[in-house]
C-alpha cells in the first residue's frame, strides 16, 4: 500500500515474583492463582512456603496480575501484603502448582467459616455424592482452627487424620481445578465421620419439646424450640441459668428478618462467613419471652454448619414453618464449653434429653462469637469462632510476648512480629476446668504459631489466677495495670503511636494505689502513662457482693449524695438496706471505688430496676434496655480537679419518682454529657485529640453511640475497639502491647512497671 508503513505492537514480556503474606494457606489460594494465571495466559508457578504463598508469573500481562490477586482472592483469604520483585524472563511455558517448601512456618491458618453456597447446593442435590452429608466442606468453608493440632496445616495434623480419603475425595483433593484442592477436612459419606443419630430423630426430639445436645464445629450446643416456653423453662432449670439471655439460631437471613428489625450492617454481619451471634432488636413474633427477659435486644445467628441446615430442613417439614432454636453453649456449672464425646456423656446427660455426637474430634474448642453494631460498624461482645486465630496488626515489630489476660472473660494473647493473636474466649478463671482450658489455649496457640514467647505480661492484681499463671511460665514478667491495658488495647489495634488519651470505664480493676478503679482518665505515651482523672469514688459495701447486689451500691450512692434518709422510701421492707443504712449512720469504714460499673448498679437500684443480679451486668443491661431518648439533667454532674462527680444525678433520681424508663433516659443522657465534658477538659489540659474508649461499660450501645457523637461534637477523635472486645476479653491485647513498649524501651524495668498514679 503506497505511502503506508505497517506497524506492529510489541508486547513486553515480564517475569514477576510475588510473595503473598496473610491468611493464604488452606483457603484455596494456589488453585486460585493457577486459574488466574492460565486465564491471563501467564506461565510460572505457585507454592506454599514458610511465610505464605510464593508466585512467579511471566507474560505480557504480568503487571496486571498483582492487582487481580488482591481484588479476586478467595473468600476466606486475608492478604496482609504482596511484595513484588522483577526478574529476568525465563521463556518457560505453562503454569504449575509446586510442592510446598518445608521448614518452620511463619504463616497462619484461617478461622472456621460458615458453609458456602456451593456446598449448600450439593447438600440438597440428590445427584451429588454430598447429598444430605452433614460434614460437606471445601476450601471456601468449613472448620479450620478448631480441627488443627499443629502446623503446617495439612490433613495429618488435623482431627481428620483418622479418616483416609476415598478415591473420589482423593481425586478432588489433587485436582487444581476443583474447589476441594487441598481442602484438608474433605470427606463424604464413604470416607468421613458420621452422626450418632439420624437428623429426623434429632428434629423429632426438638419438636416434642425436648432438649438436644448437638456437637458442632467448636463444641456442643444445647438446642430447644425457641417458641416453646416449657422447653426453655426446663433448659434454664437444668442448666441453672436463671435469667441470662439465650441466643437464637435460624436457617437463613429471611428467617432472621422475620424475627428482628435488621439494619443493613446487621444483615451483612449475620450473613458473613464468620457467622457470629448478633444483638438485634426483636419484632413482635412468636419467640418466647423467656429467651432474653428484661432486655431490649436478642442474640440471633444463622445456621453455619451443614448439620444445622439439615436440621432446620427437617424441622420445617415437621412443623410446616421456619424453625427458630435456642442455641446456647453447653457449659454446665460455669465451666468451659464441652467439646469431647466423653465429656458430653458425662456432663450433659442431666441437661439434655438427647446427646448427638460425631467422629470428627474438636482439636480446640471455640464458643460462638457475639457482636453488635455500634456507630454503623461491627463491635465485639465476645470474640471466638469465626475470628480466631486472625491476628491484629499492631503496626510495628517487637519481642514475642504472652499475656494471660484478666480473671473474668479471660483470653490470652501472643505476639509474633507485628501481629497480636488473641485466643478464643476462655471464660472466668474461677474453676479448675477453666484454668485447664486456658493452658490448653496457650499450648495450642504457641503450637500453631510456632512461637516461643520471651516475656510474659499480666494484671497488676496480686491475687489474680491469671497473674499466678503468668508467674508460672518461667519468663520475665511485666505487670500491667488493668485500665491501662484497656486503653493500650484500643491504641494497639488502631496503631496509635505517641500521646493517646483514654477513658477506661468498667466494673473493677486493681489500681496502683491499692483501691478499686473503674472510671479512669488515662494518658498513655509509649511505655509511660499516668492517671489523669477519675470518677468521684463511692463506698463499696460488701466488696465483691456489691457487684452481685446492686441495692448495696444504691445505699452507698445515697450516702455519698447526702440523702441516705431516702433509703426506707426507695426500698421499703428491705432488711438488708435498712441494716446497711444503720451501719453507715454509725460511721462504718468501707473500701471505695471509682467504678462506673458500680455507679450503673447504684442508679439501677435507685430507679427500682434491679436490686439483685443473677448474672454479671444484668442491672446495667436492663437499665439500658429501658432507654428511649437520652436526656441530660442540667447540673447533674460536676467536674473538679480532674474528678467527675455524678452525685447530683443520684440525688435527683432519689428525690423524684420518675419511673424506671424516665430514670434510664436521664441517667444515660447525663452520663454521656458528663463523660464528654470531662474528656474535653482532660484532652485540652494534655494537648491531645485522640481518645481511646475501653472497658466493659463501652459494650453498652446507648452509652458508646452517644459518647462517640458527643466527643466528636467537642472536637475530639474517639476510637472504639473494633477488632477486640471493649470488655475484659480485650485486656490481654493491651497487656501484650504495653509490655512490648516497656521491654523495648527499658529492659531494666521488665520486673518493675513504671507508673504515675
Amino acid at each position: 500500500m503506497a505511502g503506508a508503513i505497517a506497524r506492529s505492537t510489541v508486547r513486553t514480556i515480564r517475569r514477576l515474583r510475588l510473595r503473598v503474606r496473610g491468611t493464604v494457606q488452606g483457603v484455596g489460594f494456589r488453585p486460585f492463582a493457577y486459574s488466574l494465571a492460565r486465564t491471563m495466559g501467564l506461565s510460572g508457578f505457585v507454592l506454599n512456603d514458610r511465610t505464605g504463598v510464593l508466585i512467579e508469573i511471566e507474560g505480557p500481562d504480568a503487571d496486571r496480575f498483582p492487582d487481580a490477586v488482591r481484588t479476586e482472592a478467595p473468600p476466606l483469604a486475608r492478604i496482609d501484603s504482596i511484595d513484588v520483585l522483577e526478574l529476568d524472563p525465563s521463556g518457560g511455558e505453562g503454569f504449575e502448582i509446586l510442592e510446598s517448601l518445608s521448614g518452620r512456618s511463619a504463616t497462619r491458618i484461617g478461622a472456621d467459616a460458615a458453609t458456602c453456597a456451593e456446598c449448600l447446593k450439593e447438600l440438597v442435590d440428590p445427584s451429588s455424592r454430598f447429598f444430605g452429608y452433614p460434614f460437606v466442606n471445601c476450601t471456601h468453608c468449613g472448620p479450620r482452627f478448631t480441627i488443627t493440632r499443629a502446623l503446617p496445616y495439612d490433613r495429618a495434623r488435623t482431627s481428620m487424620a483418622s479418616f483416609p480419603m476415598c478415591a473420589a475425595c482423593a481425586a478432588d483433593y489433587i485436582d487444581p481445578k476443583n474447589r476441594r484442592f487441598h481442602a484438608e477436612p474433605i470427606a463424604c459419606p464413604d470416607c468421613g465421620p458420621g452422626l450418632s443419630h439420624r437428623i429426623t430423630e434429632i428434629a423429632a426430639k426438638i419438636a416434642e419439646g425436648g432438649i438436644v445436645a448437638l456437637k458442632g464445629i467448636g463444641g456442643f450446643h444445647l438446642l430447644c424450640d425457641a417458641r416453646n416456653d416449657a422447653a426453655i423453662d426446663l433448659l434454664r432449670l437444668r442448666k441453672a441459668r436463671d435469667q441470662k439471655p439465650f441466643a437464637v439460631m435460624v436457617r437463613d437471613i429471611d428467617a432472621a428478618r422475620g424475627l428482628a428489625r435488621l439494619s443493613e450492617a446487621e444483615e451483612v454481619l449475620l450473613a458473613s462467613t464468620t457467622a457470629p451471634i448478633v444483638l438485634v432488636e426483636p419484632r413482635a413474633c412468636e419467640l418466647s419471652d423467656l429467651i432474653a427477659p428484661g432486655l431490649a435486644r436478642i442474640g440471633v445467628m444463622l445456621a453455619y454448619a451443614p448439620l444445622h441446615h439439615l436440621l432446620f430442613d427437617a424441622l420445617a417439614e415437621r412443623q410446616h414453618r421456619p424453625a427458630a432454636l435456642v442455641a446456647t453453649s453447653a457449659n454446665p456449672g460455669g465451666e468451659p464449653l464441652v467439646s469431647t464425646n466423653a465429656d458430653a456423656e458425662r456432663c450433659l446427660a442431666a441437661i439434655a434429653d438427647l446427646i448427638v455426637t460425631h467422629g470428627r474430634d474438636i482439636a480446640i474448642r471455640a464458643d460462638d462469637s457475639v457482636m453488635q453494631v455500634i456507630g454503623g460498624a461491627p463491635s465485639f461482645v465476645r470474640r471466638a469462632r469465626g475470628f480466631v486465630p486472625e491476628p491484629i496488626d499492631m503496626g510495628s515489630d517487637g519481642p514475642s510476648v504472652i499475656a494471660t489476660g484478666a480473671d473474668l472473660k479471660n483470653t490470652i494473647c501472643i505476639t509474633r512480629g507485628r501481629e497480636a493473636f488473641l485466643s478464643q474466649h476462655i471464660g472466668d478463671l474461677d474453676n479448675a476446668e477453666a484454668i485447664r482450658f486456658q493452658r490448653e489455649a496457650i499450648n495450642h496457640l504457641c503450637s500453631i504459631l510456632d512461637v516461643k514467647p520471651a516475656f510474659a505480661a499480666c494484671d497488676l492484681h496480686p491475687d489474680f489466677r491469671s497473674v499466678r499463671i503468668a508467674q508460672g511460665l518461667n519468663l520475665p514478667v511485666v505487670p500491667v495495670q488493668h485500665h491501662l491495658a484497656h486503653v493500650a488495647a484500643v491504641a494497639a489495634e488502631h496503631q496509635l503511636s505517641g500521646l493517646v488519651f483514654g477513658l477506661a470505664l468498667d466494673g473493677h480493676g486493681f489500681g496502683t494505689d491499692g483501691t478499686s478503679w473503674g472510671g479512669e482518665m488515662l494518658a498513655l505515651d509509649g511505655h509511660h502513662w499516668k492517671r489523669a482523672g477519675s470518677l468521684t469514688s463511692l463506698p463499696l459495701p460488701g466488696g465483691d457482693r456489691a457487684a452481685r447486689e446492686p441495692w448495696r451500691m444504691g445505699v452507698a450512692a445515697l450516702r455519698a449524695a447526702g440523702c441516705i434518709d431516702l433509703a426506707p422510701r426507695l426500698w421499703p421492707g428491705h432488711s438488708g438496706a435498712a441494716q446497711l443504712t444503720a451501719m453507715f449512720e454509725r460511721g462504718m469504714r468501707l473500701p471505695w471505688t471509682s467504678s462506673l460499673g458500680r455507679l450503673f448498679d447504684a442508679a439501677a437500684a435507685v430507679a427500682g430496676v434491679r436490686l439483685v443480679q443473677s448474672y454479671e451486668g444484668q442491672a446495667a443491661m436492663e437499665f439500658e434496655a429501658l432507654v428511649r431518648n437520652p436526656v441530660e439533667l442540667e447540673g447533674g454532674f460536676a467536674i473538679r480537679d480532674g474528678r467527675l462527680d455524678f452525685r447530683p444525678l443520684i440525688w435527683h433520681l432519689a428525690q423524684h419518682d420518675l419511673g424506671a424508663p424516665a430514670a434510664a433516659d436521664l441517667f444515660h443522657g447525663t452520663l454521656i454529657a458528663g463523660l464528654a465534658d470531662w474528656a474535653k477538659d482532660g484532652a485540652r489540659s494534655l494537648g491531645a485529640r485522640r481518645i481511646a474508649l475501653g472497658g466493659g461499660c463501652m459494650v453498652n450501645r446507648v452509652l458508646a453511640t452517644g459518647l462517640i457523637q458527643a466527643l466528636r461534637e467537642r472536637g475530639l477523635d474517639p476510637y472504639l475497639p473494633r477488632l477486640a472486645t471493649a470488655n475484659d476479653g480485650g485486656i490481654a491485647l493491651g497487656q501484650a502491647a504495653f509490655a512490648r513498649q516497656v521491654i523495648m524501651n527499658d529492659h531494666a524495668s521488665v520486673q518493675e512497671n513504671r507508673t504515675c498514679a
